[in-house]
């Protein structure tokens, strides 16, 4: 299996390359050449343990890691670091089945994959004989950011520099990442949007001179955002593992299709479940599910991605997105693999912050339905989540929730379907108390953790506990244009 630029550069490349460089050299993210096809029957991968479905899974995909490679990473990322030996959780309320990815070190989705990609790079620089020492450079909209930085905290041969957006995190998210310890961490506040921070880094990637003088330092950057292959191929598993985790409790046959909604802002998390249904899962309709910042809502409606307004912040922050950086990939799919088209979509987006899709690309768009909600619309939607089942959600999920339920009404469509359960909702705890009508104008953050817990008889998370006595370690802030010079800085080139 090789991998290739979504941009047309026409070197084909390993797995373990793709993972090290993070980005393609004509700024392009990687795709695999094929998707490869899931080959054993359901009734065989039904049994399968999530470490053995990885391992099934990502062999398809990282054909240069051999059996011991990858199922050491495997067995080395998904140990008792995860509260459930299951790795997952998965809890039925009627037809929905909230697939819970917030069971790791930092509490959201992106430990499933970030767990792992410290491991598989480090095997990827020793298969390829790299002397450099890899800086990992990432931008964050809260939930990225802590789990790449639990994931290569003190992990040799590596530094880590993470930006967030100042004031669009949540303060747990917040404090998660400015008390992490590790000799080889740094976090940066960025007094704008993720979008600035996003745009940022790719700018650094893209800066040929900048990584020419870092390599000069012995420096060589890759990325822990899901632009990088190595973490949205992991990704895929979960989907995989809750189709199946359906038809072994008997609540689907194999020859029952599902559907799959997904909270979305840069897109990596609905892609991997995309990437799910060409391999073979038999996904009915993929749900894209927006906040307020609704820019894919209108990009599915219409075939035109405009970025061209104001970001909004919301009760769902990592959600607060207007550039999403993996739809790249999607371009590349619906346009047949046609990397000139990609190519040119790309400059427009970076030109005009537009582009416009063909009627082809539009009618390849059909796997997918899009809804957004208001923020009216999240809060009701843990209430009525919590009244109805007794089920504490946060807000990222509840916005899941609420599209899904809009598209029952819309389509009449009731067959079982997963939701993608993305955070605990302990790292939102005072939007959630708000939206079950508990007066929060006197708790603190970490005194509102305490009265979610009670209130839904839950026990507070270890790690979350921690947080209130950690000392702030990460203090300093900057604009866009000074993130070039922070870097110099804290790498001393």
């Amino acid at each position: 299996m090789y991998y290739k630029s979504t941009r047309g550069d026409k070197n084909l490349i390993t797995s373990s390359l793709a993972i090290i460089k993070g980005i393609a050299d004509d700024g392009g993210l990687y795709v695999p050449v094929e998707i490869p096809k899931i080959d054993k029957p359901i009734e065989e991968l039904k049994n399968m343990t999530y470490h053995e479905l990885c391992f099934y899974i990502l062999k398809k995909f990282l054909t240069d890691f051999n059996d011991d490679e990858l199922y050491g990473c495997i067995q080395r990322a998904y140990d008792d670091k995860f509260e459930k030996d299951s790795i997952i959780g998965i809890s039925e309320c009627d037809n929905m089945f909230f697939l819970e990815l917030y069971h790791g070190p930092t509490l959201a989705f992106k430990d499933m994959a970030l767990s792992l990609l410290p491991h598989l790079l480090k095997v990827s620089i020793k298969k390829n004989g790299i002397d450099k020492k890899i800086v990992i450079l990432t931008a964050t909209s809260g939930d990225t950011g802590k789990a790449a930085l639990e994931a290569f905290a003190d992990v040799e041969g590596t530094n880590i520099i993470v930006f967030y957006p100042e004031d669009g995190v949540s303060f747990i998210q917040k404090r998660q990442m400015i008390t992490q310890n590790g000799n080889n961490t740094f976090v940066v506040g960025i007094k704008g949007n993720f979008d600035d921070a996003q745009g940022g880094v790719k700018d650094i990637f893209n800066d040929k001179d900048f990584n020419d003088k870092l390599l000069k330092n012995g420096y060589m950057l890759s990325s822990a955002n899901s632009i990088n292959i190595g973490r949205l191929l992991p990704q895929i598993v979960y989907y995989v593992y809750g189709y199946l985790d359906l038809v072994r409790k008997n609540k689907i046959t194999p020859k029952d299709s599902i559907n799959i909604v997904v909270p979305t802002g840069n897109f990596g998390n609905i892609l991997a479940a995309y990437y799910a249904k060409k391999m073979g899962i038999n996904i009915n309709k993929l749900i894209c599910a927006s906040n307020e910042n609704n820019v894919l809502y209108d990009f599915f409606k219409t075939g035109v991605y405009d970025a061209k307004r104001e970001l909004k912040l919301t009760s769902s922050p990592s959600m607060d997105i207007l550039i999403s950086s993996n739809l790249e990939r999607l371009l590349y799919e619906i346009s047949n693999k046609d990397t000139e088209v990609v190519k040119m979509l790309m400059q427009g987006l970076n030109r005009k912050k537009e582009y416009v899709i063909d009627s082809r690309m539009n009618e390849n768009l059909s796997d997918f339905y899009s809804g957004y909600v208001l923020e009216d619309e999240v809060l009701y939607s843990i209430f009525e989540v919590y009244k109805t089942y007794e089920y504490v959600i946060d807000t990222h999920t509840a916005v899941a929730y609420s599209v899904y339920k809009n598209y029952v009404k819309d389509t009449m469509d009731d067959r079982k379907t997963i939701i993608a359960s993305t955070a605990s909702p302990f790292k939102f705890s005072n939007s959630v108390l708000e939206a079950l009508n508990v007066d929060t104008k006197d708790l603190d953050d970490f005194k509102a953790v305490e009265c979610l817990s009670k209130l839904s008889n839950i026990k507070v998370p270890k790690r979350i506990k921690e947080l209130e006595n950690k000392p702030v370690i990460h203090k300093i802030s900057c604009n866009k244009k000074d993130m070039k010079n922070i870097i110099e800085s804290y790498l001393e080139v």
